[in-house]
């Protein structure tokens, strides 16, 4: 049987002298060629007030909703998927600024976070493999209220390798990077956004500079509440998408895309970035 709800987001309203139009999950405008057919019946259908079209002009409009993916059905209005016990474990590491809300964000949607209670924060003395593994977690979080010092990531790096999914953010002044998730072997690691951040500047001298260090600043750029709360939320919904297997969004997937926000306005952009591939070694040279 065919469904008949309009899929949740989706939208028809009469449009007058146009007839109806869809407004998409998009926020996209379509027109409805409707023909003879009473709209009035086609509203109550899609509105789930009526069940069974009531003649084949009804019957092909609503396979044509179907067909666009505008709609849904009885097997498919139900609650959000749960967050499966085998992916509840999430460490988070980095700042309490960052990782408080973020771990309100998780444990609302079943998961059990849990805020290392002194994470390492310096390059001097990162953490080992072994250490991240500690306690078997599914994914690890690290959040810092600041750049990236040189090498800090180099082990979570090979989290995805071990099974264990790797997320971060970091903030440099008044702009903040949420990076790819990475699940498995072969997806975008922190060492890849570096030099695909570095390759796409014509400043990677100075971007390079900035991220070693040393940095003179002024009065310090708080994060506010409302911007730890968006990239708490970002955070949250990339591990609810990845541990409970729901459908992504439009755009690009969460493995491949970079996410820059602007911490005065709250705009986010996303941006494609891909592996880098390891460097072939040179070929030998007989004699």
């Amino acid at each position: 049987m065919v469904r008949s709800r309009l899929a949740p987001g989706v939208e028809v309203v009469p449009v007058p002298g146009r007839g109806l139009a869809v407004r998409t999950e998009g926020g996209e405008f379509l027109g409805v060629k409707a023909g003879a057919v009473d709209h009035d019946a086609l509203l109550s259908l899609l509105s789930g007030r009526t069940g069974t079209p009531a003649d084949a002009g009804l019957d092909r409009l609503l396979r044509a909703f179907e067909e666009a993916g505008y709609l849904t059905g009885p097997s498919r209005d139900q609650a959000a998927p749960q967050w499966p016990a085998a992916r509840r474990a999430v460490r988070l590491l980095g700042d309490p600024v960052l990782t408080e809300p973020l771990a309100a964000c998780l444990a609302g949607l079943g998961a059990e976070p849990r805020t290392d209670p002194a994470p390492a924060a310096s390059a001097a003395s990162p953490p080992t493999l072994g250490d991240l593994l500690r306690d078997d977690p599914a994914a690890v979080v690290w959040c810092l209220d600041g750049p990236v010092p040189d090498g800090l990531w180099d082990a979570a790096d090979r989290l995805p390798e071990h099974g264990v999914a790797w997320l971060r953010c970091h903030r440099e002044g008044r702009q903040a990077y949420v990076e790819p998730l990475a699940a498995a072997p072969g997806d975008v690691t922190s060492a890849h956004v570096r030099l695909r951040r570095l390759a796409a500047t014509p400043a990677h001298r100075e971007l390079a500079a900035y991220w070693s260090g040393p940095r003179t600043s002024g009065a310090p750029a708080r994060l506010t509440a409302p911007a730890a709360g968006l990239l708490a939320s970002l955070l949250a919904d990339d591990l609810d998408r990845w541990a409970t297997g729901a459908p992504r969004t439009a755009g690009l997937p969460a493995t491949r895309r970079l996410r820059r926000i602007d911490l005065r306005t709250l705009t986010v952009t996303e941006h494609p970035v891909l592996p880098v591939p390891d460097v072939a070694p040179m070929p030998g040279k007989d004699g």
